[in-house]
């Protein structure tokens, strides 16, 4: 992991998302599991997959069996895992100050885009053959791409105040590609009296906290907002093809039912991720992700002795829960000056054993701060495109 350099000294320590995720949400087993996909390969070993309430049916994934309890069919869910490859775009403040975790502390005209092109986004996700896309709404900084009713820390404040994600949408309808939409749970802007993961007055890292666990909280008016801002989200750019909630562990099991229902009653075809973090998918701990639709995979592979199992048994109930891996196109979520994409043979690997281990691709790709997806970024997807029809994919 790369440290992080936060943009109010003092303020933030090195305490970061990846962190909070793997003290708060995971298991020592699923920590065990070796190198992410940017290291060295290394041989993977199963690891236990029981979690708290949750446990997994054989590796026998055969849709036949058995309804589900799930809200959507199986065919529906069936319907979203036909797309297989969708990008993940993070963009907003963070690209501009150069941190994944901002303070949420800088002016909102630190965001400024001299060139932005959403347009090229959705284009050049079209062509790598991505069937859908999912934009970062607002992320940890807790700045807004759409210009909310609901405070002045937006685009329409902002260096450039262009509606990204309106204009996200209205491309993605006209190149024929599923919008999604991700919102963050945790926000250091708009905190109304909540306890960021990473922004306290002694640092929390993990040797800092009792028993693993973050004292991190959020309160009622923070959840409030939430709720406002998802449904003025639902309301100004109608249905999408996915929300993706991320660090919802943040949020008290009954706001996550009551907002899930919320969603799915607004948009009954979309289907919903709570975010449960890093990890291959053999783990989900209902208390922190529950309910959700698709099981994230970050920064790893399915198990390569299962694959993903779709069928598990929670609270005594069968769901078939589809997998999604999600990782960026090189090592960092937004975009960084000197990162740089994968090999060719990486990227075909994840895309090849995320696909025939049952899950989604969901390849990130950040753009710069002009507003565009950088060249070089650009040029490894249409060299990851030209190796997939080679195949016959």
């Amino acid at each position: 992991m790369k440290p992080h350099h936060p943009s109010s000294p003092g303020l933030l320590s090195s305490f970061s998302r990846r962190d909070f995720l793997r003290t708060s949400a995971l298991s020592g087993a699923a920590l065990a599991l070796g190198s992410s996909l940017r290291g060295q390969a290394t041989e993977e070993k199963p690891i236990p997959a029981i979690a708290a309430g949750v446990k997994l049916r054989s590796r026998d994934n055969d849709t036949t069996k058995l309804p589900g309890a799930q809200r959507l069919s199986v065919a529906a869910l069936q319907q979203w895992e036909a797309m297989k490859f969708g990008m993940f775009i993070h963009f907003g403040m963070s690209t501009f100050v150069s941190a994944e975790l901002p303070s949420g502390s800088d002016p909102s005209t630190t965001y400024a885009p001299d060139r932005l092109d959403v347009d090229q986004w959705i284009s050049i996700a079209r062509d790598t053959g991505m069937k859908y896309a999912v934009l970062t709404t607002k992320h940890v900084a807790g700045h807004c791409l759409w210009p909310t009713r609901l405070n002045d820390y937006h685009v329409g404040t902002s260096g450039n105040k262009t509606d990204v994600v309106g204009a996200f949408v209205k491309s993605c309808e006209q190149r024929g590609v599923k919008p999604g939409f991700y919102y963050c749970s945790w926000d250091n802007h708009n905190r109304f009296g909540s306890l960021s993961p990473n922004v306290a007055p002694l640092p929390l890292h993990r040797n800092a906290v009792p028993n693993g666990r973050s004292s991190a909280f959020v309160t009622q008016q923070y959840l409030d907002f939430h709720w406002a801002q998802i449904t003025e989200l639902m309301d100004n750019y109608g249905p999408v093809a996915e929300w993706w909630i991320d660090i919802p562990h943040l949020l008290p099991r009954d706001f996550r039912q009551r907002l899930y229902q919320h969603i799915t009653a607004r948009q009954p075809n979309a289907v919903i991720l709570y975010n449960h973090g890093i990890g291959d998918g053999s783990e989900m701990n209902i208390d922190r992700v529950w309910p959700t639709d698709l099981m994230p995979i970050e920064r790893f592979l399915p198990n390569s002795a299962t694959g993903h199992v779709k069928w598990r048994t929670v609270d005594g109930a069968e769901y078939y829960i589809p997998g999604e891996v999600c990782d960026p196109i090189g090592d960092d979520w937004f975009y960084t000056e000197h990162d740089q994409p994968r090999s060719d043979a990486e990227l075909l690997g994840m895309y090849l054993t995320s696909t025939t281990r049952g899950a989604n691709l969901l390849l990130d790709v950040g753009p710069d701060k002009h507003g565009l997806i950088p060249a070089r970024y650009a040029a490894a997807l249409a060299r990851l495109r030209k190796n997939l029809d080679s195949l016959g994919m």
